[in-house]
């Protein structure tokens, strides 16, 4: 008896579980269209052009670390609108070289490539 109300139990719960789901549209047999990545089919997921697409930006502030085995480097930085990122103290990863030119405490002027919430210094000059 108990078997028969485990299995009714573990049924319903499947038809529940299905009935919450929504029908996926049935992917475009077409091959003259182009794949859209904003597209407005319910059920899609839209990319956005920026997440995928690197920033270049520029920003200035002081070094406050350097580590050049890791190639890292750590600088105290002004605001940087083209991230839309406030002022802050954050370390980056570093292109070759760049460790080389400056010391901790020197005022810089960097460029910087960023990809999501992370970026890499490309150039950076003392100030």
């Amino acid at each position: 008896m108990t078997y028969l109300r485990l299995t009714i139990a573990l049924g319903l719960a499947a038809l529940t579980a299905a009935c919450d789901k929504k029908a996926e549209a049935p992917a475009s047999t077409d091959s003259n269209q182009p794949a859209s990545a904003t597209s407005s089919m319910p059920g899609t997921m839209a990319m956005e052009p920026s997440a995928a697409a690197a920033i270049e930006a520029k920003g200035h502030g002081i070094v406050t670390a350097i580590d050049k085995a890791a190639g890292m480097i750590t600088l105290s930085h002004d605001a940087i609108p083209e991230a839309k990122w406030p002022a802050m103290t954050m370390g980056f990863k570093a292109a070759p070289g760049v460790t080389d030119a400056v010391a901790v405490g020197d005022k810089v002027d960097f460029d910087i490539t960023i990809k999501g919430s992370a970026g890499e210094v490309t150039a950076i000059h003392k100030r």
